[in-house]
């Protein structure tokens, strides 16, 4: 399979501080390539670079063989991007922005009507052909911002932050979109600090911290980095503030991940950690709802790979423009 993206040494200072630190790496035709980390990782500045809208400190990208930086414009003709705010126009509707932007790729005036239909039916939008932009909702929104970045039949689409913001059946949605776009051939380069959906759609997964990338392989590899790793998982009525300090330290105890009122226990010895720390809860007045054992998840692996709690990948940026922009 040939590389349709390369990256070499792509760096991006602001001031004296790296945003992006010498990134390499290449993407493959036909793949779902996610960029997985924490807001404020380097995600968006590395798509913008790729895209020709941010201008590297050093490095470059080709992109189906173009230099980003030497031949933009034949770059634009390859990509589709859909930003994680949307470009289109509020007051346009529908069918009316996918027109304007046929238009602006370039795309041939008797192919048009044609190819702004099909979109709006793969997309699901053919009731809302007549709506503007700006009176859809925050999940068709997207589906929109999508189906205009595919208007001119590029070969790789990049997709900031697709979900962030949408409601769960909006999300579940979009995340099905871009399934089948893949099936279809199609090229995709995924940001996102969401870990479930990086392991749902991706093909494989580059983890990018602090602008440096901590790993890029499959779902499965990256999780076998914590196959030695048990996983005691306890759930209580409760979870006081000072019970994650008191039960790191028990011996054989190597992390303890709390969500909610659950509390999740990663050891290499199972067998001899159980018992303490059933004893611990129960000094500390803690009660037991439930007992599970798991297998390590991309979650863990990503804990371990990063140091960082998974708790941080968890918060949005904020969503301008209120619940329906």
């Amino acid at each position: 399979m040939d590389n349709i993206l390369q990256i070499k040494d792509l760096t991006k200072f602001y001031g004296s501080i790296p945003a992006v630190d010498h990134l390499s790496f290449d993407v493959k035709e036909g793949e779902v390539f996610g960029f997985l980390g924490p807001n404020g990782a380097g995600k968006t500045t590395t798509i913008r670079m790729m895209v020709g809208l941010t201008q590297p400190s050093s490095g470059t990208a080709w992109i189906d063989g173009h230099d980003v930086i030497k031949d933009p414009v034949e770059v634009k003709k390859t990509i589709g991007l859909v930003p994680e705010t949307s470009n289109l126009y509020g007051e346009l509707t529908s069918f009316e922005n996918l027109i304007y932007q046929a238009e602006l790729y370039g795309v041939p005036r008797k192919e048009r009507k044609d190819r702004a239909l099909q979109l709006l039916e793969e997309f699901g939008l053919k009731e809302h052909l007549e709506k503007p932009f700006q009176k859809l909702s925050r999940g068709l929104k997207r589906r929109l911002t999508i189906a205009a970045a595919l208007i001119h039949h590029p070969k790789i689409l990049f997709l900031d932050e697709p979900t962030t913001g949408l409601d769960v059946m909006s999300a579940r949605g979009l995340r099905k979109l871009i399934l089948d776009a893949k099936k279809k051939g199609l090229t995709i380069f995924l940001t996102t600090h969401y870990i479930p959906e990086a392991e749902t759609l991706c093909d494989r997964i580059a983890i990018i911290v602090k602008g440096k990338i901590r790993i890029i392989d499959t779902s499965e590899n990256i999780k076998s980095q914590v196959k030695e790793t048990e996983i005691l998982e306890i759930g209580l009525d409760r979870v006081s503030e000072n019970l994650k300090g008191l039960l790191i330290s028990l011996d054989g105890v190597e992390r303890v991940l709390i969500d909610e009122n659950r509390i999740r226990f990663h050891t290499k010895r199972l067998d001899q950690v159980t018992s303490p720390i059933m004893k611990s809860l129960e000094e500390h007045g803690a009660i037991i709802r439930s007992i599970n054992t798991l297998t390590p998840t991309l979650e863990d692996a990503f804990v371990k790979l990063t140091g960082l709690d998974s708790e941080l990948m968890k918060i949005d940026k904020p969503v301008k423009g209120g619940p329906e922009s």
